[in-house]
C-alpha cells in the first residue's frame, strides 16, 4: 500500500492510496480533480473509489467533475449532503480494495456525518493508515461545528483504540499552530518541543508535516491527552469531555490572539499549476 500525498488549495490534503499488487487506487477527499488524475496517470493506475470524510466543500468540491470525467466511480462516504455520493456508509462497514482492506468509522462532532478511514493490508509489515480528515489532525483535531463535546470525545477515543503505528493522515496542514496551541497547554512537555522545532524546519522548507503516528499523537496531542494531568490542570477541569470542551475554548482565544494565517507557498504552486481559479479581472 503506497499512500501519495497532494497538497491543493491553501492547506488542504487529498490522498491517493495504491494498491501496488493490482494496481487499483482509491481517492481520499478530492478538492482538485485535475491534480488528482494527473497523478493518477503517472502512477499508471485504475481509480476505482473517492473515499470522503465528510462534506465540507474543501473535502467533496472535486466529486461532481471526478464523476463525469469517470463514469461509475464509486463515491463513498457517511453524509448524504456528499457531493456526488453514489452510497452511503455505515459505522464499522468494511470495504475492500485487492488487498487493501478499509473499515469505516463513523467520528461525528466537526460534522454529524463524518468519517474516518482505517486501511490495512493482512500480512504486509507496512503500518495500517487512519484518514482522519477533520477528526484529529497532527497535533490537535477539527472544530466541533456539528456536536457536542462529548460526542467528539468519543470520536476521539475511538480512533485512539487504534495501533500505535498507525500513520496518521489528515486533512489539512494545521501542524505548526497546533503545536504552538500543545506548548502553551504544556509548556514543559520535551514531545511537543520537538515535534514543534521538527515542525518549523518543515513549514520552512515547504515540506508537509503529514504523516504522523497514532504512538506520536498520543505524546504531544492535547486533544488526545485529556485523561493527563498537566491538560487537566491547564483547562481546570476533571472530565475528559468537559476538559475537551476547555481546550476549544482556550484554542479559540489562542487563534484570536494570534497572526492571521498566510497562505502557504504550496498555494501559490496551485495557482501556477491551474488548480485554482485567479480572481476575475474587473
Amino acid at each position: 500500500m503506497k499512500v501519495k500525498v497532494i497538497p491543493v488549495l491553501e492547506d488542504n490534503y487529498m490522498y491517493l492510496v495504491i494498491e501496488e499488487i493490482t494496481r487499483e487506487a482509491v481517492a481520499v477527499d478530492v478538492a482538485v480533480p485535475k491534480r488528482l488524475l494527473e497523478i493518477v496517470g503517472r502512477e499508471g493506475v485504475s481509480l476505482t473509489a473517492v473515499l470522503t470524510t465528510h462534506h465540507h466543500w474543501d473535502h467533496a468540491r472535486g466529486n461532481p467533475e471526478l464523476a463525469r470525467l469517470r463514469p461509475g466511480l464509486a463515491v463513498l462516504g457517511a453524509d448524504e449532503r456528499i457531493f456526488s455520493l453514489t452510497r452511503r456508509l455505515a459505522h464499522g462497514e468494511e470495504l475492500r480494495f485487492g488487498a487493501i482492506h478499509v473499515r469505516c468509522l463513523l467520528t461525528p462532532g466537526h460534522t454529524s456525518g463524518h468519517m474516518s478511514y482505517f486501511l490495512w493490508e493482512d500480512d504486509c509489515p507496512d503500518p495500517p493508515a487512519l484518514f482522519s480528515g477533520d477528526a484529529l489532525s497532527v497535533a490537535g483535531c477539527g472544530s466541533c461545528l456539528e456536536g457536542s463535546a462529548q460526542q467528539m470525545y468519543q470520536s476521539l477515543a475511538e480512533l485512539d483504540t487504534l495501533p500505535p503505528e498507525t500513520k496518521v493522515f489528515c486533512g489539512h496542514e494545521h501542524t505548526l499552530s497546533n503545536l504552538e496551541f500543545a506548548q502553551k497547554v504544556e509548556p514543559c512537555n520535551d514531545h511537543v518541543r520537538a515535534k514543534l522545532s521538527w515542525a518549523k524546519k518543515r513549514d520552512e522548507d515547504d515540506v508537509p508535516t503529514v504523516p504522523s503516528t497514532l504512538g506520536e499523537e498520543r505524546l504531544y496531542n492535547p486533544f488526545l491527552r485529556v485523561a493527563e494531568e498537566p491538560v487537566r490542570k491547564f483547562t481546570g477541569k476533571a472530565v475528559p469531555a468537559d476538559v475537551l470542551e476547555a481546550l476549544y475554548k482556550e484554542r479559540a482565544r489562542f487563534e484570536q490572539a494570534g497572526e492571521p494565517r498566510q497562505p502557504q507557498a504550496r498555494a501559490l504552486l496551485a495557482l501556477q499549476w491551474g488548480l485554482l481559479s485567479a480572481a476575475p479581472q474587473e
